[in-house]
């Protein structure tokens, strides 16, 4: 079968590179998801996939159910049938819950919006007991419910996330992810992209890793649990002391950037993985250069 999405080999560039050779496929009515850091390229990503970027990608093809779109007017690419909830949610906070989800089902008049809307209910009857609340008002776990409740109003066929467990509470986060789950279930198309390998993988049917705007490693949640690279950089397993750790991780980090990378003075640890650096004997803090071999950009965190 083929995939529903198919992105082949595409670049996105301006002054500097956001994706290099970028490939990978979604097959219908699965979970996929898209892990990496910050600056990897993640949101570039999808907002190229909806069309939010103008004049990208400027190399290789995006093929939906197909037919190629990329480089189409986002309102085009929506009226296909992907979805997108970005980031900060799209929501229009002066407006009440009642009336963000009218926007989102603006134009229907099918027989199955009723249906819709019992199902969004059943998946966060918070939204319910809201109605008339504005959206500025609500929690940020409530936020993302409303934002996902009125995608699903457009009856997605591809429904794409940008970290939807952004800035929540953990028990807030997994009943996000229990309601992708059960959206999934339904039959819809989900693309995601997350820093939280943890919840990702515990949903998803398939992964990628992406840094610095490529695919480094892709497979099966158990394949990429299973990886070491994995289990260090994203789900925090490891028994090394934090210096060692931390030289570990910035030479893994290295090898999947560039592949071959000029390391720092081997005096100088750094441990990239928590948000106060380690102090190093260089003086350095939370601030490593590294020299790409010739012909690629030099990396500086």
């Amino acid at each position: 079968m083929d995939p529903l999405l198919k992105i082949a080999t595409i670049e996105n560039y301006d002054r500097i590179y956001a994706l290099h050779g970028l490939s990978l496929e979604v097959k219908e009515k699965e979970i996929f998801t898209v892990l990496g850091p910050n600056g990897a390229g993640k949101t570039t990503l999808l907002k190229t996939i909806a069309g939010l970027l103008k004049d990208q990608p400027k190399k290789g093809t995006i093929e939906f159910m197909g037919k190629r779109i990329h480089r189409l007017a986002p309102e085009r690419v929506a009226r296909l049938g992907i979805v997108y909830v970005p980031e900060d949610r799209g929501l229009f906070r002066e407006l009440t819950v009642a009336e963000n989800l009218e926007l989102g089902c603006w134009g229907r008049k099918d027989a199955q919006l009723s249906d819709d809307f019992e199902f969004i209910y059943e998946l966060f009857p918070i939204l319910k007991e809201r109605a008339g609340q504005e959206s500025e008002t609500l929690s940020g776990g409530e936020q993302q419910m409303l934002a996902m409740a009125r995608a699903m109003l457009r009856r997605p066929k591809l429904l794409m996330l940008d970290e939807p467990s952004l800035g929540l509470a953990p028990k807030v986060a997994r009943q996000v992810y229990d309601a992708l789950l059960k959206i999934s279930q339904a039959g819809t198309t989900i693309l995601l992209v997350e820093q939280n390998a943890k919840l990702a993988l515990g949903i998803a049917t398939y992964g990628y890793i992406m840094e610095s705007g490529r695919i480094v490693l892709e497979g099966t949640p158990a394949e990429l649990q299973a990886n070491e690279d994995v289990q260090e950089l994203y789900l925090g397993v490891g028994k090394e002391t934090a210096s060692l750790k931390g030289w570990r991780l910035y030479k893994k980090r290295r090898t999947w950037y560039w592949g071959s990378i000029r390391p720092p003075s081997p005096t100088c640890f750094f441990n990239r993985s928590t948000p106060s650096a380690i102090e190093s004997p260089c003086g350095a803090k939370n601030s490593v250069s590294g020299t790409a071999s010739p012909g690629m950009n030099t990396v500086k965190w």
